[in-house]
This record gives C-alpha cells, sequence and structure tokens, in this order.
C-alpha cells in the first residue's frame, strides 16, 4: 500500500491523531486499543485518511458526524468508499450517535467483522 500513500497528507494526519474526536477517542481508548491486531489511528491511505486502519485485515473504521449525511459529505464518502472498494479495503461505518448509544453493539459488529476476515482469538 506504500505506493498509495500519499506523503503530502502526514503532516495532517499527525495532527488529526494528536487532536481525535471524542468519540474515536472513546472508540480508541475503551476498545480498539484493546484488540490483539494492531490498529492504526488516522492512517493516510491514497489520498484520504482513515480514522482507524487494521492492515492486517484490510478494514478502516470510519466514525461519521453529521456533515457526513449532507451534499459533499455523501459524495466525498461514496468516492471514498469505491477507492478502498477497489484496493481490497473493507469500510465500516459507524455514525457518532451509534457510538454514544450502542457503544457495545459498534464493537461486536468491528468484532463479527474481524472474526469474518481471519481468526482472531
Amino acid at each position: 500500500m506504500n505506493e498509495l500513500h500519499n506523503k503530502q497528507l502526514k503532516p495532517f494526519s499527525q495532527k488529526m491523531r494528536r487532536e481525535m474526536t471524542k468519540k474515536e477517542r472513546h472508540l480508541w481508548y475503551d476498545f480498539l486499543k484493546a484488540l490483539p491486531v494492531t490498529v492504526h489511528r488516522q492512517k493516510v491511505l491514497g489520498n484520504y485518511i482513515a480514522d482507524f486502519y487494521i492492515a492486517s485485515q484490510k478494514i478502516v473504521i470510519e466514525l461519521d458526524g453529521s456533515q457526513h449525511y449532507m451534499g459533499n459529505g455523501i459524495r466525498s464518502d461514496r468516492d471514498r468508499d469505491a477507492w478502498m472498494k477497489q484496493n481490497g479495503i473493507t469500510v465500516l461505518r459507524y455514525s457518532n450517535l451509534q457510538i454514544q448509544r450502542e457503544f457495545k453493539a459498534v464493537c461486536s459488529d468491528i468484532l463479527q467483522h474481524l472474526d469474518d476476515t481471519s481468526s482472531v482469538t
């Protein structure tokens, strides 16, 4: 995937890693960080920055705020998801509201996808 890495995005991804949203911090510290696989935060993939990326499983996890459900956000996510799919990456999208209200269900869904792609124990 290195040939698909836009190096110009790296400083921005590092800034985003330092300034994660409240919901990103919740998912990271209360679930993803403890997984038995490596999870990258704010990972540059092509011309995009994924909220979380599990390279061994080729899974991107995106947390979507309200801007993702309007005009440009919808189009941008559609283009991003198409690029990810073309590169063999599965995108899991969860709204901030789901993180707030259905945290255990989101975590279970992520685990299910990990189990579907390999035997994570």
